[in-house]
């Protein structure tokens, strides 16, 4: 079982910057990809970032390539969503995931979500 709780998010001006934080609980959470997702209103969910078990390997959305940065601290059970140059665009809840050994964009392959952390792009 893995409990996740993201923090970090809130309001910041386009071409700012946020880092999302999503601490993890349970001994296992070394044992699993992790994956941000978001979603915005009236849309639906939508990859963003993942990032393999010992961090060695990560996958970005089209949209987010060259402006986040997925991490992970396994020390610390943290996994962090580094977002510059932000766009209006990128207003959404954005939950991140824990789930399966293969880095997946897929949202059904995550087992575990947390509860979410809004982002709000000004323009």
């Amino acid at each position: 079982q893995v409990q996740l709780v993201e923090s970090g998010g809130g309001l910041v001006q386009a071409g700012g910057s946020l880092r999302l934080s999503c601490a993890a609980s349970g001994r296992a959470f070394t044992s699993y990809a992790m994956g941000w997702f978001r979603h915005a209103p009236g849309k639906e969910r939508e990859f963003v970032a993942a990032i393999s078990w010992n961090g060695g390997s990560t996958k970005y959305a089209d949209s987010v390539k060259g402006r986040f940065t997925i991490s992970r601290g396994n020390a610390k059970n943290t996994v962090y969503l580094q977002m510059n140059s932000l766009k209006p665009e990128d207003t959404a809840v954005y939950y991140c995931a824990a789930g399966g050994v293969v880095l997946t964009t897929n949202p059904s392959a995550y087992d575990y979500w947390g509860q979410g952390t809004q982002v709000t792009v000004s323009s």
